[in-house]
């Protein structure tokens, strides 16, 4: 016998409003680690025209068992935010490339209110309606980048 699943609708079903306005305050303050996975990592390697290995000595820092880009020295902003813009703005991570269809801020209307709070371009009066099908597939994306960061090293013996 066929059943009949419905597909759950989201609090965002009718879109949302997001532009990134460029502030770049999605780029700064504490706490706040940009997680690489081996894809981040070759992309932007071969963005700053050196090695994995090179990249990863002068860029990163181990927090836990994930490799995270590192802040400029003496602030809490990423290494790559040069006045207020991202510099590898093309290879930027997908962490970054997915903000803000993150799912802890997609959780709920109230999630989603509290990181307007700090990002100027969630609800923007100018911004477009972005379809919840594109909003669902950068979650998915986001997602996809979570089990890769923290699988990519186990490997079928």
């Amino acid at each position: 016998m066929a059943e009949i699943v419905e597909k759950k609708t989201h609090w965002f079903q009718e879109g949302l409003r997001f532009h990134c306005t460029g502030c770049g305050k999605c780029c700064t303050g504490s706490p706040g680690y940009i997680f690489l996975s081996p894809d981040d990592l070759e992309k932007l390697s071969s963005h700053c025209q050196l090695s994995i290995e090179q990249f990863v000595d002068q860029y990163t820092q181990r927090v836990d068992d994930q490799i995270s880009l590192i802040d400029t020295p003496g602030t809490d902003a990423c290494i790559f935010l040069k006045n207020n813009q991202c510099s590898i703005y093309e290879a930027r991570p997908i962490q970054c490339r997915t903000f803000p269809w993150w799912i802890q801020i997609l959780d709920s209307k109230n999630a989603w209110e509290r990181a307007a709070q700090s990002c100027e371009g969630i609800n923007h009066p100018n911004a477009p309606l972005i379809p919840a099908l594109h909003i669902e597939a950068e979650c998915g994306t986001y997602l996809d980048n979570l089990l890769e960061q923290n699988f990519s090293h186990i490997t079928d013996s």
